[in-house]
């Protein structure tokens, strides 16, 4: 059998398991609640959610009086904030706390005449939060998702004010902040990439290159597990991005003796142990 080494924080960060545990109180307490599309990006979880009537909102679907609807990890626009509200629905706000953390700099760099520069993926809900923020305060601002996005879009302005989303790769953060930082008189940088992920990313970095084989595991549409399998790519090519167990290929592990594997922040611990142990019974079975 080769040797499986998974790196130590692989798993539900503290923002997910905050939304997770409140989902599941809404589902078994109260009976169900709705969410603004899937409370974390992970298929496996929001099919056991909905298991437990923890459901996403429909489009065009209305809302009565009294429904209780869950505000998902990523966090929403102030607006739609206010829109649920006054629909008189019950709210329970799962925002993780480090977007908060997010939403609160952008406004100061505003107040303090900043134009803001947010580090991340256009349309990600996480983004979109954000900008909402942004809005609110009439702030001016662009999302920047890579080098070329950043060299295409930096207007010509004197200071700019710096966030990130918090799944950003750090690499990225730096690069970028250089490179606002050589084209304007003044730049204010808040680092809002969240300790889960700097934490994540450095143990990935450690761990591909000592390994035959690389496992990530999380949602395909999990920005933060993307950025891992990108990471560990760079440093090993035999990596592979799996959601669960039934995925993994017996011919990935021909004559691998050390296989590290890792996963995204919204990954739960089970996903993770039934990939560890398929992984024991194909290199087992292997001789």
């Amino acid at each position: 059998m080769a040797n499986i080494k998974v790196a130590e924080t692989a798993g539900f960060c503290f923002g997910v398991k905050i939304a997770v545990d409140m989902a599941k109180e809404a589902g078994e307490k109260l009976g169900g609640a709705y969410t603004d599309g899937p409370i974390i990006h992970n298929k496996q979880v929001v099919q056991f959610l909905e298991d437990i009537n923890v459901r996403q909102l429909s489009e065009n679907q209305e809302l009565k009086e009294g429904d209780t609807v869950l505000i998902r990890s990523h966090g929403v626009p102030p607006k739609e904030e206010r829109r649920l509200k006054e629909s008189g629905v019950n709210i329970m706000d799962a925002t993780c706390p480090f977007v908060k953390k997010v939403h609160d700099k952008v406004r100061q760099l505003v107040e303090e005449g900043y134009y803001v520069i947010i580090i991340g993926e256009e349309g990600h809900p996480e983004v979109i939060g954000i900008l909402g923020h942004l809005e609110e305060v009439n702030g001016k601002g662009i999302v920047v998702e890579d080098m070329e996005d950043l060299i295409k879009k930096l207007p010509r302005r004197n200071k700019f004010g710096i966030v990130a989303q918090t799944t950003q790769n750090e690499d990225f953060f730096e690069q970028a902040v250089g490179y606002i930082a050589s084209n304007a008189e003044e730049v204010k940088v808040f680092n809002t990439i969240c300790d889960a992920t700097s934490v994540r990313q450095e143990e990935v970095k450690k761990l591909a290159p000592q390994v035959d084989v690389m496992i990530i595991i999380g949602g395909k549409h999990s920005g933060n597990t993307n950025r891992l399998a990108n990471i560990s790519r760079a440093l090993n090519p035999n990596t592979y991005h799996i959601e669960k167990a039934d995925e993994l290929n017996p011919e990935w592990f021909k004559g691998a003796e050390n296989i590290g594997v890792s996963a995204g922040a919204s990954t739960p611990d089970w996903i993770i142990n039934e990939v560890v142990e398929s992984i024991k019974k194909i290199t087992e079975e292997r001789g």
